[in-house]
């Protein structure tokens, strides 16, 4: 399995973020010897979810948006969770930074609703990926090739489709931010 010792990895999320879509991304990256990053455009805590409709816990922002240089971070986790994603895709200092990160050629990956905002930021565009469905005709109109797999790797960005699909998340996502 990879190993990404010394790596910062930057996770974008707002309030509504599905919790396992957070935290497994998080366990992943501290267990192959990374730093997971929380950046959200709140200050303080943001409220995960189970699902769209129950709160889960509570959870730390280590750095606000305003504040986060994607030149500080090794690689990006886009967690979905629709209010979340939803939250996240019109807001232009999120698209910014998100842009950012494929302007550098740096790793992204996108899972169920997260892949959303690239959809503003033209990410999807030439690339396969994949999603909770809901976000099939989004993506395919954003100029995207969508198949329902677990997981896609096309041109240093990973998709998957719910948190049913998180090993397979994480397991391609540290593969492309491993210097193996």
């Amino acid at each position: 399995m990879a190993h990404i010792t010394g790596k910062k990895i930057a996770l974008l999320t707002t309030n509504g973020v599905e919790q396992p879509e957070l935290t497994e991304p998080v366990a992943a990256i501290k267990e192959h010897g990374g730093t997971p990053v929380i950046v959200s455009p709140e200050e303080g805590q943001i409220q995960a979810m189970k699902g769209d409709w129950e709160h889960a816990d509570h959870f730390d922002v280590d750095v606000t948006l305003d504040a986060a240089n994607p030149e500080d971070y090794d690689g990006l986790v886009l967690p979905g969770g629709t209010l979340n994603a939803d939250t996240l895709r019109i807001d232009e200092n999120a698209q910014k930074f998100v842009k950012a990160f494929f302007d550098a050629g740096k790793p992204v990956a996108a899972i169920c609703h997260g892949p959303w905002i690239l959809t503003e930021i033209g990410a999807a565009k030439g690339r396969t990926v994949t999603s909770y469905p809901s976000l099939k005709t989004d993506l395919l109109n954003a100029g995207a090739e969508w198949v329902d797999d677990s997981v896609v790797v096309s041109n240093g960005l990973v998709t998957s489709r719910t948190p049913d699909d998180l090993e397979d998340f994480n397991r391609e996502f540290l593969n492309l931010v491993s210097d193996e």
